[in-house]
């Protein structure tokens, strides 16, 4: 029903009298390959990583790359929002095509919330390339084609492209866990994430453009224009005056927020200059292949990212920390969980309560088997909707404008294994990443980086920002009880779907 229910609503720009953008002082600042003219070596042969912890600092980052990008910008989501951060992000895009910049983006139908008539207008610039991806329930169909889809292709249907991935110039790229919208940057009124991005320059980033560019080649990605019926003229011109008047509007895009991207270059060379930046070998980048497997199991057929993750987990010798927003556990899961206390692995996992969490399909299928789960021995944490860790996460500007904090959930999907491993992506712990959507993450072999996330998802299971799972107590009785039921009332999906 979740999926019939995803509506396409227009987005309005209200009328100013104000040229917005008469009072914005354009950047003079050069062009991406000047900035990286220092580093060019280590390039060659090495990757540039640095982990985007804040939900401010990942924002100005994807900004700021956009701004100097020279050639081209691929991006791939599975949520781009049609919210202050989405028109704002959209805005950005525009305005590189503009300056002959080729843009070029694929997002997943399921959450698409922009209206045809806008992703028509978008895509009708010349630099501007727009593809849904598996676009079988949402863009340019309707009920009738969604009953379709439901009742005659479901396993197709459940197949998401889940991978977040921005590139610029094929020499930087983020990746992570954030989808391009207000509550992944810690803008959002009512709800926004503790979530965790990495910034790649250099070797590895040829990897991820490879495997954008066959999901763009793939045919389950859709030109926008062969999803509609009523065409734009081929004469037609789009007008981006008031998307442009409405990012440079200051109650929509704080001076001080666009002044930190300015100097950004400022902060760039303190994060080079005490070594935050690290130039590594030998990192790693595993996506799954668009489709994810042969589907020729329903609701199952696992992937790429799942065997290397299983494997990873496998060779752990001494201890696994885990952050996943979701996690619904297999007797399989379990079973390779156990073995690994057993032999003495510390096994230490941070993941949503109830009173923390967006998402309470996904909550009912882990509080099916939370009890079984905790019986192999690993340690549970469950994150607080009003964590004190979030004052260091979320935005500056949102502190000061908001009487009452946001609850604040857990979306970081990452994973340190043994002190030097880190995994950072968009992998949930759950039969749905494992089966069903695309999903791609960085392995990074660094010990340095390691322990500095490490130190923070330990930090984010203390009692100040997380609560402790026992045999014989859980948080869930924290909630209203409206709430508890609507999770008990969910448990009549499947967790295969979950």
């Amino acid at each position: 029903m979740a999926l019939v229910a995803c509506s396409v609503q227009p987005t309005k720009f209200p009328e100013s009298s104000v040229n917005h953008c008469g009072n914005i002082t354009q950047s003079t600042n050069g062009r991406l390959p000047e900035y990286l003219a220092s580093v060019v070596s280590e390039m060659a042969d090495k990757t540039g990583v640095y982990v985007l912890e804040q939900g401010i600092e990942a924002m100005l980052s994807r900004a700021w790359l956009t701004e100097h990008a020279e050639q081209t910008i691929d991006v791939q989501y599975f949520i781009f929002s049609t919210d202050n951060i989405g028109l704002i992000a959209t805005d950005y895009l525009v305005k590189a095509a503009e300056r002959d910049v080729r843009v070029r983006v694929i997002v997943d139908d399921i959450m698409m919330q922009a209206s045809v008539n806008e992703l028509q207008t978008l895509a009708a610039h010349k630099n501007i390339s727009i593809k849904i991806y598996n676009p079988m329930a949402n863009v340019g169909k309707n009920i009738f084609d969604k009953a379709v889809s439901i009742t005659t292709s479901f396993h197709q249907l459940n197949q998401r492209m889940h991978n977040k991935t921005f590139i610029v110039d094929g020499t930087v790229a983020i990746t992570g866990g954030r989808n391009v919208a207000d509550e992944y940057y810690g803008y959002d009124h009512k709800f926004n994430f503790r979530d965790r991005d990495v910034l790649l320059i250099g070797e590895v980033v040829g990897d991820i453009e490879s495997s954008f560019e066959k999901f763009w080649k793939s045919k389950l990605s859709v030109d926008i224009s062969n999803l509609v019926k009523n065409k734009k003229p081929v004469d037609y011109i789009p007008d981006f005056a008031s998307l442009h008047q409405y990012a440079c509007d200051p109650q929509n895009f704080v001076l001080s927020v666009r002044q930190k991207i300015y100097e950004l270059p400022e902060a760039i060379a303190d994060i080079q200059q005490q070594e935050q930046l690290q130039w590594l070998k030998d990192v790693e980048y595993v996506s799954d292949i668009p489709g994810k497997n042969t589907a020729d199991k329903f609701l199952s057929g696992g992937g790429l990212s799942t065997d290397k993750l299983l494997s990873l987990l496998k060779s752990a010798e001494n201890n696994v920390v885990i952050q996943t927003p979701y996690l619904i556990t297999t007797k399989k899961i379990r079973k390779i969980l156990k073995a690994m206390v057993d032999r003495g692995v510390r096994i230490q996992i941070l993941t949503n309560s109830l009173a923390s969490t967006d998402n309470l399909e996904a909550f009912s299928g882990y509080q099916r088997d939370r009890k079984a789960l905790l019986k192999t021995g690993v340690e549970i944490f469950e994150f607080k909707p009003d964590a004190r860790i979030r004052q260091k996460i979320m935005s500056e500007v949102m502190h000061k404008q908001l009487k009452q904090a946001p609850i604040f959930g857990l979306h970081a999907k990452s994973m340190v294994i043994d002190d030097y491993t880190s995994v950072i992506g968009t992998y949930n712990f759950d039969p749905r990443s494992a089966n069903l959507n695309t999903e791609n993450l960085v392995i990074i072999p660094s010990e340095k980086i390691a322990r500095e996330i490490k130190q923070g998802m330990l930090q984010e299971m203390q009692p100040e920002n997380a609560w402790r799972v026992s045999h014989v107590w859980n948080p869930d009785s924290e909630v209203k009880i409206s709430k508890r039921l609507g999770v008990k009332l969910r448990r009549i999906i499947p967790k295969s779907v979950l």
